[in-house]
């Protein structure tokens, strides 16, 4: 048995204007995003950009980045979709410092790059292959056995997660043994997911609902209707809160981790894209309208979907 929270679709309320937003015009096609201090990284086609609120501050040119990506141990790793590669990046520099070839499991782009127990791991393989890469060799140190159809991941309680769309799965992956433990069926097109803020989220896209997962049994304890649908949109989580962007009604909806009710929808739609949350505000992308946009907290604290 499971909790349900369920805002009925035609209960959804017109989206907040959160005040003060800075909308950043980039050309090209700017979409996963990872946060650096005060600033982000972002792939774009044919490059990786460097983000600031005053402007442009670095470009890596790369062959088709995609994917979200990760930083640790002074570098951002971000997966190359036409290479089938993993590249290492130096945050200083904005310098290629490595080529890890380890095969990219949806040259599609949607995936992730997460980091976590002092390695860096990417879906590799459609079969059904995740690889640990460790940032001290730049080389692959152990391969996962996973659901075929295995792209997204997120790292959180000691634990990588592992989301098969084909499968319906969500797998959890011991670091100490490199070994599926935990295996949790899920709904429609699962995608996305986040683990932090008591639980870990997916994305049920073709279900339009985001569910909890238990970190500790691997159980389902509820589910969040947001839409029709999530494609493809993105989640993150932080200050107890679950942050998704979504495609279709707003630009993205803040749920509360603990009640697991919506807290507020910000935001017009604006096409897909991605989303990172900071103590300070929330970074989006909207690729088909050449954005990105900073919202200051202050923006938008206090919203409410009533």
């Amino acid at each position: 048995m499971f909790l349900t929270a369920t805002a009925g679709l035609a209960a959804i309320s017109p989206p907040a204007h959160a005040e003060g937003e800075q909308v950043i015009t980039v050309p090209g096609f700017a979409d996963f995003l990872a946060v650096d201090g005060e600033t982000v990284w972002a792939t774009n086609r044919g490059r990786i950009e460097r983000w600031s609120r005053e402007g442009k501050l670095a470009e890596v040119p790369m062959a088709r980045p995609c994917g979200t990506m990760a930083i640790t141990q002074g570098a951002l790793w971000a997966a190359d979709c036409s290479e089938g590669t993993l590249k290492r990046i130096d945050l200083e520099t904005a310098k290629i410092t490595a080529t890890i070839p380890t095969g990219i499991a949806n040259p599609k782009g949607e995936l992730n790059v997460v980091a976590g127990a002092g390695s860096v791991w990417v879906a590799s393989d459609n079969k059904g292959v995740v690889s640990r890469i460790d940032p001290d060799t730049n080389t692959v140190v152990a391969t996962v056995t996973v659901d075929p159809g295995t792209w997204y991941l997120a790292f959180g309680y000691g634990s990588v997660w592992a989301v098969s769309a084909t499968e319906q799965s969500l797998q959890r992956i011991d670091p100490e043994t490199n070994a599926v433990t935990v295996k949790t069926p899920l709904g429609k097109e699962p995608g996305f997911l986040a683990a932090g803020s008591g639980a870990v989220w997916v994305q049920e896209q073709g279900d339009g609902t985001v569910a909890r997962i238990d970190s500790c049994s691997g159980k389902v304890t509820g589910r969040i209707k947001v839409g029709d649908n999530l494609k493809w949109g993105d989640i993150d989580t932080g200050d107890g809160k679950v942050w998704l962007r979504t495609t279709d009604d707003q630009t993205f909806v803040v749920i509360d981790g603990a009640t697991q009710a919506i807290e507020a929808r910000i935001g017009a739609a604006a096409g897909s894209g991605a989303l990172r949350y900071t103590a300070a505000g929330v970074w989006t992308t909207a690729h088909d309208v050449h954005t990105l946009t900073w919202w200051p907290a202050s923006g938008f604290a206090g919203k409410s979907d009533d």
